[in-house]
């Protein structure tokens, strides 16, 4: 079995990495020649997973059409705004009856659509069905590293998530399928929002208290937005709601969490983001976070503030006053 992966960064990667065990091929396409060349030569990413080894099955390349031809499944693992782009040059190579598998957890800001609406809106309708999402507490070092992990894919064809879910399994890398593709991205995508506001808690010292309390009611949020959307309540509770938003609020590695960390210091966003290799995906969907709030009319206040704080330079301190001196209101009917 050939398969191929489409970003070449630290999660990209390490699906990769855990692909091989099933394939006896993965292609690997990323932009970078000298860390495509890392991958074939030594067989490590040394920029986004250094230390850690990869198979010698996957393969490295700067060709879309070599890293899709013959593959039996495809996984888009590129950043939620390069996936337009990307899907627009590759299209002409992606094999047809399929999975397309995208892993990207964001929301498009121009249109607001989840990577799965992204994904119809560019791909002729014949790949429609063939199309689902990963999503989970997945942390791409300890991935790679093959520590236990578990995550739920969706799909509206549940054989297509069944095929990815087969593909997929190792002794290490556990899936759930879900037939909730709404409720799966939604978690997937607003957590790192969350996530954000957690770590300028932790920056500015608030304590386990507020951290708890920015991970519940984060998790209103979410799911006020998600049901609104057409997501069932209980996915948020599993393992690509809840078990994601408390691993990016809680964990070292989470990469929304260190920027949320350095903006309660008193830094700025873009000083924050210049010294970063990787993308903070919670940076961008805060801002689709505040506008599907404005259109849809509903209470996402966590998310509002810190599209505040990102985008309109409102003081970290102050938000948390605002959010504590709010309205009181029932914890089950108000935000």
């Amino acid at each position: 079995m050939r398969s191929s992966v489409i970003g070449s960064g630290s999660f990209g990667t390490a699906l990769a990495n855990s692909l091989a065990v099933n394939c006896e091929e993965v292609r690997l396409w990323g932009r970078d020649a000298g860390l495509a060349s890392s991958i074939n030569t030594r067989h490590e990413n040394p920029t986004y997973l250094p230390g850690i080894p990869l198979s010698p099955r996957v393969r490295a390349t700067l060709d879309l059409k070599e890293a899709l031809e013959g593959a039996e499944m495809v996984l888009l693992a590129m950043p939620s705004h390069a996936t337009r782009d990307i899907l627009s040059r590759a299209v002409e190579f992606l094999p047809r009856h399929v999975p397309l598998l995208t892993v990207a957890k964001g929301i498009e800001n121009e249109t607001l659509l989840t990577m799965t609406e992204l994904l119809e809106d560019c791909l002729p309708e014949e790949f429609h069905p063939y199309i689902a999402v990963l999503s989970g507490p997945s942390f791409a070092r300890e991935l790679a590293l093959r520590s236990p992990t578990v995550v739920t894919i969706a799909s509206h064809w549940e054989k297509v998530a069944a095929r990815c879910q087969k593909i997929l399994q190792t002794e290490s890398f556990r899936s759930y399928t879900s037939n909730d593709v709404v409720g799966v991205q939604y978690g997937g995508a607003l957590k790192n929002v969350i996530a954000i506001a957690a770590g300028i808690a932790d920056g500015l010292g608030m304590g386990h208290n507020a951290r708890a309390a920015i991970i519940t009611r984060g998790l209103a949020e979410i799911t006020r937005l998600a049901v609104r959307k057409g997501g069932n309540p209980l996915t948020l509770s599993g393992l690509s709601g809840m078990g994601d938003l408390v691993l990016t609020c809680t964990g070292e590695l989470s990469r929304n969490r260190r920027v949320g960390m350095e903006l309660g210091k008193g830094r700025s966003l873009a000083e924050i983001l210049a010294e970063m290799k990787q993308v903070a995906e919670g940076v961008k969907t805060a801002k689709s976070a505040r506008d599907l709030a404005v259109k849809l009319g509903v209470e996402l206040p966590i998310c509002e503030q810190v599209y505040a704080i990102a985008y309109e330079g409102k003081s970290a301190k102050a938000v948390v006053v605002e959010l504590m001196t709010r309205q009181p209101k029932s914890e089950l009917s108000g935000a």
